[in-house]
């Protein structure tokens, strides 16, 4: 979004792309800039996300009459592919070399592969946690965080296992915050994703990017963000999304720019994900 002038008028303008198409909105506001801008603004903005909030209610609702039609055991088989394809993707994207198939055979089979140890390990330990976490809606806490990232990685990283980190670290050409910082930043993270406000599908967005940004542990935060994305959406009623591992490049992206930006970036890339479930 932002304001352009032609022919000596002030519009604001935004893009929005729509079955494919990219098309453009403006809104006059005269000569001068007007005294009331922001408020304008704010009521431009909601009529922007008007549409795409109905789009996704839309995929919220359809999922939802999926799930009611779904026989018990036949829901409990899905969640598990899913886990599968989740641990596969999330673990990938940290460096993992386990295929997805080795990760199919790992979990169903009980087969393990000839592959390192710590990623057979984190395999087996991620899929349980995804699965624990899809049972029970909390609020998200310390507490919770410090159990996942335990649970996960005790038998492989036991030195920084469920505690926030006490060094500083790097995600790329991210330097993260002091960790004498983390513990405050992350009670005000805390606050904020138990919010209600926002749609669930852009607070999975923004509560994602925050937590990235903080980095709170000394390894594992990837992990532990798409825990928190799907945690959201899943408790909320959305359906969940997997990032990808052939698509990590277009994510590592988005998490360089800003938050608007990732969130722009996580909305497209969940409409297109659901598409037939609000097409």
């Amino acid at each position: 979004m932002k304001i352009v002038k032609k022919n000596g008028y002030y519009y604001l303008k935004y893009s929005l792309r729509k079955d494919g198409r990219v098309t453009t909105k403006e809104k006059y506001l005269g000569k001068t800039m007007p005294k009331d801008f922001e408020k304008i603004k704010e009521e431009f903005i909601r009529e922007k996300k008007r549409a795409l909030y109905e789009k996704l209610e839309k995929i919220r609702n359809n999922f939802q009459k999926e799930l009611e039609r779904c026989p018990k055991t036949a829901r409990q088989r899905e969640k598990e592919e899913i886990a599968i394809a989740f641990t596969y993707n999330t673990n990938a994207i940290e460096g993992s070399t386990i295929t997805m198939e080795e990760t199919r055979e790992i979990i169903v089979d009980k087969i393990a592969p000839n592959k390192p140890l710590i990623d057979i390990k984190e395999t087996e330990s991620h899929f349980r946690v995804f699965l624990e976490m899809l049972e029970k809606k909390e609020k998200l806490s310390k507490k919770l965080l410090l159990k996942w990232h335990k649970n996960i990685f005790w038998e492989t990283k036991s030195d920084i296992a469920g505690g926030f980190r006490k060094f500083l670290v790097r995600a790329g050409p991210h330097v993260a915050p002091d960790w004498q910082k983390v513990e405050g930043l992350m009670k005000k993270f805390f606050e904020f994703s138990n919010q209600t406000k926002l749609n669930s599908v852009e607070l999975a967005a923004r509560a994602h990017y925050k937590f990235e940004k903080i980095h709170p542990f000394g390894d594992g935060n990837g992990r532990i963000g798409r825990l928190i994305m799907n945690y959201i959406l899943w408790h909320n009623g959305y359906p969940m999304l997997i990032i990808e591992y052939k698509k990590r490049r277009s994510y590592y992206k988005a998490l360089q720019r800003d938050e608007d930006g990732f969130v722009n970036y996580f909305l497209r890339r969940y409409l297109t994900v659901h598409k037939k479930r609000f097409a």
